[in-house]
């Protein structure tokens, strides 16, 4: 049998999507007009303006979005960032060293591309949903809208906000490993001008791995205000923390997971403390001055607190005396980020050609000081048997090995046109100009070094409608990472006079809108990554190549097959590898760290009346390499969730979900070669949400 190339399926899918198009065409088309709130809109959200600045439907917007809803989170219990990539196709969660966000976009990996209300987000932590509408998985090369980073794609988080309509909800929830979790939202408007909304949430739940346990808390009060018929203000603040244990998961043996009773804790669980304490305060001022033109200004301040302390298995287990060694160090970092946005729209026709053009300034200033402290023990080499490998000697954090402050500072400016030529074409064309500088100090020695970049990323897509509800696009973009990194830590004296690494997004794709509940997405793309770092061919000198691309397929399907049958999925085919030598050990042809080549998922929920539903959802991923190396593997799996609703009259619903049905054991993450997390056993979760 002759195995399908990725341009063979993209051609079938194209055929399908196009015979669907050519039977929907024979009906009349009538213009479609929505009016959903967000509890209407089911598994589907037909518009965002994170992509383009604008509210722009997804369907005409020339780049993979996958939304993951309210109704979705709601459905499946989500509370973080791992629940919802399982159904994200083309990202894939990370280990994050069992302290952080971390997730691999196209192949490209990063703990920096997060946002919120399209404003960065990006220190080190775990968030959480607890005062979240929705998320936003923008695939591709995102620098146009969102400035440095956003490589392989971003992540953006959108809040719930005060509105004049009444919200008064709790969630009770309580399951395996003595999970606790309760979340209330409350608001309503105080009079014609005014309203508020408060979200809370407070969590103390353990683990199935030795020694886990974790407590959160957030509050986030909102306040919208209407002040004048054309001027809309709302002010937001938010207090998170998040008190954790740092679980570095299992090490290897033998190019595999070392077989072990998934509890089994390597290191030290009582010396792996994490922390994480936000004070966020965001406001929105928007103006529209009427005739098309709009104003929109967003500001937000935000200081992070972090540390993480680990304890834990540092290499390999010993095929010979059966041992590993163990590492130890803490890390903490402090970060105040300041941003402003500026958003002018304006809509215009020039003769039979629309025009919505966009344009927009960003000023930010980001200031980080780090500390790392190295473990030290009481001998200089120290090793556990794997098969009982809790580490109960001692060690000390005292000594100081590295200590730094930075100041980054970013000003950017960007425009963008949206033209509609027709009913059947479109366009998307814009260009982003960046200046962003980092002053970084070593405080033990006290050298400085700084660096200036100004980058400019364009992007262009063209949009081709053979009927009302399906669109055809391609386009192509491009995004920069500076040489400070995701965490503005990695500038060293040789990597400063290095241009930024450069990633160009080449995207065909197909939307189809099936029903105005139910929406098909088909993407096909190439992303290559150029200005890698190498070593040279003299010893002691660097090179620049182009260092890695990525080809791959992604499929969506969202929304509502039947009124009682909801559905979400997506199914990915990803081939990443090196282009070029990166190191002795890291040669050109190898695969890219923990990106499958195959990926599926499939959540379905039906109602069997109205007062009873069921879920049934399925996860796979194919086989993964924990490095570039290709020397430790990860094998596929495929695990299976499911639940139950129960809704008691029109205010109170009852769910059970269970996650890993099967008890399948599986591996579920990793960060390098010896930091494998498993996934969890089966488990369940009881929730009461109500409205009052």
């Amino acid at each position: 049998m002759t195995r399908s190339t990725p341009t063979q399926i993209a051609l079938a899918i194209a055929a399908i999507f196009a015979a669907g198009a050519a039977c929907a065409s024979d009906a009349q088309v009538l213009p479609q007009v929505n009016v959903l709130g967000a509890s209407d809109q089911g598994y589907a959200q037909t518009s965002t303006a994170t992509a383009t600045k604008t509210d722009t439907l997804l369907r005409d917007t020339p780049q993979a979005i996958t939304v993951i809803t309210r109704e979705l989170i709601n459905d499946q219990a989500m509370t973080s960032m791992a629940d919802a990539l399982r159904y994200v196709p083309g990202i894939v969660a990370s280990q994050g060293e069992g302290n952080r966000d971390a997730a691999i976009f196209r192949g490209n990996s990063s703990t920096g591309d997060f946002y919120v209300d399209g404003i960065r987000d990006d220190v080190m932590y775990y968030r959480d949903f607890y005062n979240i509408e929705r998320v936003e998985a923008l695939k591709g090369s995102n620098a146009m809208i969102f400035g440095r980073g956003g490589s392989g794609g971003v992540l953006n988080r959108v809040t719930k906000q005060a509105r004049f309509q009444p919200v008064r909800e709790a969630v009770l929830s309580y399951g395996t490993d003595n999970h606790k979790r309760g979340a209330l939202d409350v608001g309503d408007a105080i009079d014609g001008d005014v309203a508020v909304r408060v979200n809370a949430m407070m969590e103390k739940s353990d683990s199935f791995r030795n020694g886990m346990h974790l407590e959160r808390k957030g509050i986030n009060p909102t306040a919208a205000f209407r002040a004048g018929r054309s001027t809309n203000v709302s002010v937001a603040y938010e207090h998170f923390q998040d008190e954790r244990v740092g679980d570095r998961g299992v090490p290897s043996l033998n190019g595999r997971p070392y077989q072990t009773d998934e509890s089994t804790f390597f290191g030290n669980a009582a010396l792996s403390p994490n922390a994480v304490r936000l004070n966020a305060l965001t406001a929105l001022v928007e103006h529209d001055f009427g005739n098309g033109l709009l104003l929109r200004n967003r500001t937000r301040l935000a200081d992070y607190d972090k540390y993480y302390q680990n304890v834990f298995a540092s290499g390999a287990v010993s095929a010979t005396t059966g041992r590993l060694p163990v590492g130890a160090y803490r890390d903490e970092t402090k970060r105040e980020n300041r941003f402003n946005q500026t958003d002018l729209q304006y809509s215009l026709a020039t003769g039979a050609i629309r025009h919505k053009l966009a344009f927009g300034l960003e000023f930010g200033r980001q200031e980080t000081e780090g500390v790392r402290r190295n473990g030290v023990f009481p001998t200089a080499t120290v090793s556990v048997p794997a098969a009982n490998p809790l580490y109960t000697g001692g060690v000390s954090f005292a000594t100081i090995n590295s200590s730094s402050a930075s100041v980054a500072k970013v000003a950017s400016g960007y425009v963008q046109d949206q033209l509609e030529f027709s009913p059947q074409w479109q366009a998307v064309i814009g260009v982003r100009y960046d200046r962003f500088s980092v002053d970084h100090v070593n405080r033990l020695t006290g050298a400085a070094l700084d660096i200036t970049d100004t980058p400019v990323s364009p992007r262009a897509g063209l949009i081709y409608k053979p009927m009302q509800a399906m669109s055809i696009y391609t386009s192509y973009s491009r995004a920069y990472a500076p040489r400070s990194g995701d965490q503005l830590t990695s500038l060293n004296v040789t990597n400063k006079t290095f241009d930024p690494e450069q990633f160009s997004n080449y995207e065909a794709g197909i939307k189809w809108d099936v029903t105005p509940a139910l929406a098909a997405t088909a993407a096909f793309y190439k992303l290559d990554r150029s200005n890698v770092i190498v070593p040279g061919p003299v010893a002691g000198t660097s090179v620049l190549v182009d260092g890695q691309t990525s080809k791959g397929v992604e499929l969506g399907l969202s929304g509502q097959l039947t009124r009682a049958w909801n559905i979400a999925g997506g199914y990915a085919y990803q081939d990443a590898e090196l282009t070029a030598d990166q190191s002795a050990t890291v040669k050109a042809g190898a695969k890219v760290a923990q990106v499958p080549r195959h990926t599926f998922s499939l959540w379905n929920r039906f109602d069997v009346n109205a007062q009873l539903g069921a879920a049934l959802g399925v996860v796979y991923r194919d086989g993964i390499f924990t490095s570039a190396s290709n020397t430790v593997s990860l094998p596929s799996y495929t695990r299976l969730d499911g639940a139950l609703y129960y809704n008691i009259g029109n205010d109170y619903r009852l769910q059970l979900n269970v996650e890993n049905l099967l008890d399948k054991q599986y591996y579920a993450s990793a960060h390098g070669d010896n930091n494998i997390m498993p996934g969890a056993p089966r488990s369940f979760k009881l929730t009461l949400n109500a409205k009052f």
